[in-house]
């Protein structure tokens, strides 16, 4: 969002030609029309309605008087005159029109040009225009440029005002040069310029002063040196002195480069101009810095000979930055949200750099988390900003019980990398190694992932690594940028993106990843998130996107490339090396059959070293089978795609699942399109709650990862596409939705007993071992769908068939039970025994049951935890004993390593660590039921 105050200091040309005004000048006690050309802006191609966020500099304060509220409809809107131009009217004066008192001084309108809602395209960067008979019109150079110098070279000046003669002073860097007095017109020619300018042109007429920024920068003839060993590209901090620190550019095809920053007041002399590695990196050794002192800088990037509409000098942050500074969206981040945050830096504009020495450690509590097998994985999608009123990670921190009482073991994260604007899905990233400030703290996010791990849940990261978006560096260094607002598409020489994308599903700029600079750029954002945060696994944006063979061809992207498949094999490989139990999940949605088409692509990865235990997991979609079962309709109802077999997989690798952020709500359309019979309505809601529970028995039970999208387990029934207003439109996809909390969802009866179902069915899963297996069946396609789960492995004694059967018609059905053997069986939902002899029972519409040839282990509260676990002697010297019987016991190092393992054994065996040094281990022990529980052992 773009609704704040910016100084225009130090900047390259902005063209503001888009807005003009009738009368020209305005005067503020006057009417006056503005009008606005969509044409070349990010309105371009929107065709609704055009709002308007503006304000006054009123007696010096920019951004006064604001009109409505950010993204309300309310606030004013254009008229269409033709074509591309809008217009605004204000009909009697700018004091009436905005609320100002006429005894105050208005100089300037602000605008920003928006579509409908709060996060829909709009103008960027602020649009002002200058208010007063008093105007002043610098003709050479151009307001707010820059122009680039040779050592010695000279700048010419001009520039003329209205309103009568004025007096005029030329400051450079501080100092006043040349002053003219009593003119309308201002002539200077600054000559043998050896140093960088900062210019102010200061004019006054009677109690009235104007200013006019412009500066130059001097090519400083870039030396050639080799930079140090070990300097990586972004900031490297020197371990042994806190006072250094060494940054590291990598911009092909650049001249030559600036640091500007708080250490040198962001005038960077010859000394703050980076030196040129023989390899062709450029860098620059900082020092005097104060260690734990936070630093802010950019990159100030030269071209002397650029490309056409692309700037000689572009203002960059550091593409491998872990924290940024934005100008457009920080000032709405709360000290709540974010204490501490530091300040942007006044009088600049683009993203900045945050340098900090000397920068405390996380003080991780969990370094030894194991991670769920991938077959056992119950994920948890949620979106930050969704799911909390707080929508920070503290407030997500603050809801573990909710989690640990749904007995999930994973939450997948939205991405949560530094995007454009406050609210957001994230998926317009622009620093991927940066975390999104409107969340909170690193060490906020830090401390949630360690409690997750705590609670025996993994964290996983939604990362969009297909492209980048405006605000990155990778795509504003190599800029197509006509107007002059920094911004722009990209151009042929950028080494890390492609001009038009080479698939068809296209958003923001396209990364090109057979480039070697941006697997490099890949690499160090995988190594970023798996050493620094703990992170467990990443989910892959849009990866049909890392070809480069289909350039607007929908049929080739949705075909088998090599290249894609290579290129997502090598980041796995990167994933697995730092990592090698690291979930790589990809959403790919594979369309087709055969070996030629992208779903043989899925198959490929899935199957890919998973003999080693790794595997790649597909995201497996199948929505609308399950919603139509869920509303009543038999046709197109077969939801048997989520068995991994029927794919081709040989192991469980298949993230299915029927609800995600990109699918529509199955409640929804549950009440929207639910059938009826008779009195039996699919669309009444407590009726669609409870199908939601049958949903569940014979979705969550299947073996293999599973995915819960945020509040389906409170049967939440919001569009997708609803805007705030309440209605829905397609452009409303990404907008803020309610939050089942606020709702009071989780203190409804009818929503808690969903809740409490799902639980239920996914702590029987978690805790019966016949769930982990790979031998079962799903039969489906008539409303009357069955589940045959079991496992050759466990005895008859024990739980080892499981049969699940749902009646998703809108009247009641005899459903054959078939069950392979007599005896009693029993309902595993509460252990109540059930005659085997019975071939068939009475399922009423939407109703379940989950049989088992055996009661279920552990239904009720109790854990298999290390309260009813012994492990003695503590400290131990050569061996160790457990009090209970175990399956396996595994023996990690401190760092995660498994350095020993032992297979079942009755209680009080003795377990040999001899071998091991001394030291902190952790024994990790699973029972008969494939429960697990870790605990501390300390060899000495």
């Amino acid at each position: 969002m773009k609704k704040f105050t910016i100084l225009f200091l130090l900047l390259g040309f902005i063209g503001f030609a888009q807005v003009t005004t009738n009368p020209t000048p305005v005067l503020a006690d006057q009417p006056v029309t503005i009008y606005f050309d969509k044409a070349g802006t990010n309105l371009a191609s929107y065709n609704g309605t055009i709002y308007v966020h503006t304000g006054l500099t009123v007696n010096g304060t920019d951004w006064s008087n604001v009109i409505g509220t950010w993204g309300s409809n309310a606030q004013p809107s254009l008229t269409l005159v033709s074509g591309t131009t809008y217009k605004l009217e204000i009909p009697t004066s700018l004091y009436a029109f905005y609320g100002v008192p006429t005894t105050s001084t208005i100089t300037k309108m602000w605008f920003v040009f928006r579509a409908a809602g709060s996060s829909g395209p709009q103008t960027n960067p602020d649009i002002s225009v200058n208010v007063g008979a008093f105007q002043v019109n610098l003709t050479a150079p151009a307001v707010n440029s820059t122009t680039i110098l040779s050592s010695g070279g000279n700048l010419n000046i001009t520039a003329n005002n209205t309103g009568g003669p004025a007096n005029y002073n030329l400051m450079s860097n501080g100092v006043s040069i040349n002053t003219a007095n009593n003119v309308s017109t201002f002539t200077y020619n600054h000559t043998g310029i050896t140093a960088n300018q900062n210019y102010e042109l200061v004019v006054t007429q009677g109690t009235n002063v104007i200013t006019k920024d412009f500066s130059a920068i001097v090519n400083p003839n870039t030396a050639t040196e080799a930079m140090p060993a070990g300097m990586r590209d972004g900031i490297n901090y020197n371990a042994g002195d806190a006072t250094k620190a060494t940054l590291v550019l990598n911009a092909p095809g650049k001249d030559f480069v600036y640091v500007a920053g708080s250490f040198n007041n962001w005038h960077p002399t010859s000394a703050y101009a980076m030196k040129k590695d023989p390899g062709g990196k450029f860098w620059l050794g900082l020092t005097g810095l104060t260690s734990g002192q936070v630093n802010t800088f950019q990159y100030w990037v030269v071209d002397q000979t650029p490309v056409a509409n692309s700037p000689a000098l572009v203002k960059v942050a550091d593409p491998f930055s872990t924290l940024v500074l934005s100008p457009d969206d920080d000032p709405y981040i709360t000290a709540a949200t974010y204490p501490g945050l530091p300040v942007y830096p006044e009088g600049q504009r683009f993203d900045v750099s945050v340098l900090q020495t000397a920068q405390p450690s996380y003080p991780w509590q969990v370094t030894n988390f194991v991670k769920p097998a991938k077959e056992d994985l119950i994920i948890y999608e949620l979106l930050v900003r969704d799911f909390t009123q707080g929508k920070t990670w503290d407030a997500l921190s603050a809801k573990i019980d909710y989690f640990k009482n749904l007995h999930i073991n994973a939450i997948e994260l939205m991405p949560i990398m530094e995007f454009e604007g406050n609210i957001s899905w994230g998926y317009n990233t622009t620093f991927h190694m940066a975390n999104d400030k409107a969340y909170g703290t690193a060490d906020s996010m830090k401390a949630f992932i360690d409690l997750c791990h705590e609670n025996g849940i993994a964290v996983i990261l939604d990362v969009a690594l297909n492209h980048v978006y405006g605000r990155s560096p990778l795509a504003r260094m190599w800029v197509n940028d006509p107007d002059g607002d920094g911004y722009g598409n990209t151009t042929t020489e950028n080494p890390y993106c492609n001009v038009v994308a080479t698939h068809s599903y296209s958003v923001g700029t396209d990364l090109n990843h057979q480039s070697a600079l941006t697997q490099y750029y890949v690499q160090r954002t995988i190594e970023h998130w798996i050493n620094d945060f703990h992170i467990d696994g990443f989910r892959w944006d849009l990866t049909k996107g890392f070809t480069q063979n289909c350039t607007n061809n929908e049929t080739c992207t949705n075909n088998y490339q090599a290249d894609r498949v290579a290129i997502l094999k090598t980041y796995a490989d990167m994933q697995w090396a730092l990592n090698p139990n690291f979930y790589v999940i990809f959403e790919h949605l594979g369309v087709g059959s055969g070996p030629g088409s992208s779903a043989a692509e899925e198959t490929e990865w899935a199957n890919y070293r998973v003999g080693e235990g790794k595997g790649i997991m597909p995201w497996g979609k199948i929505t609308d089978p399950y919603n139509q079962n869920t509303m009543g309709y038999a046709t197109n109802s077969n939801f048997s795609s989520i068995d991994f077999e029927n794919r081709g997989y040989s192991q469980p690798r298949l993230v299915g699942f029927a609800e995600s952020h990109d699918e529509e709500r199955l409640m929804y359309k549950n009440i929207l399109y639910g059938g009826t019979s008779g009195s039996y309505d699919a669309g009444d809601l407590n009726t669609a709650l409870d199908r939601m529970k049958a949903f569940g028995s014979v979705f969550l039970t299947v073996p293999g990862p599973k995915m819960i999208w945020e509040f389906g387990e409170l049967g939440y029934e919001f569009s997708i596409n609803r805007c705030e207003d309440g209605s829905i439109n397609n452009g409303c996809r990404t907008n803020p939705k309610p939050i089942a909390f606020e709702l009071g969802y989780d203190t409804n009866a009818e929503r808690m007993s969903l809740y409490n179902t799902w639980a239920k069915m996914l702590k029987l899963r978690k805790e019966n071992a016949v769930f982990h297996t790979n031998t079962f069946t799903v039969a489906s396609g008539n409303l009357l769908p069955r589940l045959d789960i079991w496992s050759d492995a466990i005895p008859a004694t024990q739980l080892k068939n499981v049969i699940v059967l749902a009646n998703f018609n809108l009247t009641a059905q005899s459903v054959n039970t078939s069950f392979p053997f007599g005896g009693t069986w029993y309902n595993l939902m509460d252990n109540s025994p059930f005659d085997g002899s019975i071939t068939s029972i009475t399922l009423q519409p939407g109703e379940f049951r989950i049989f088992g040839n055996q009661a279920a282990i552990v239904l009720g509260n109790e854990e298999f935890s290390t309260t009813t676990i012994a492990l003695y002697p503590n400290p131990a010297k050569n061996q160790f004993s457990l009090s209970t019987a175990a399956e396996k016991v595994e023996v990690y190092a401190v760092t995660g390593q498994l350095v020993r393992s032992f297979g079942a054994a009755e209680a009080n065996t003795s377990f040999d660590v001899s071998s091991l040094g001394n030291g902190l281990y952790m024994v990790k022990v699973t029972d008969a039921a494939n429960r697990q529980s870790t605990m501390k052992l300390v060899k000495e």
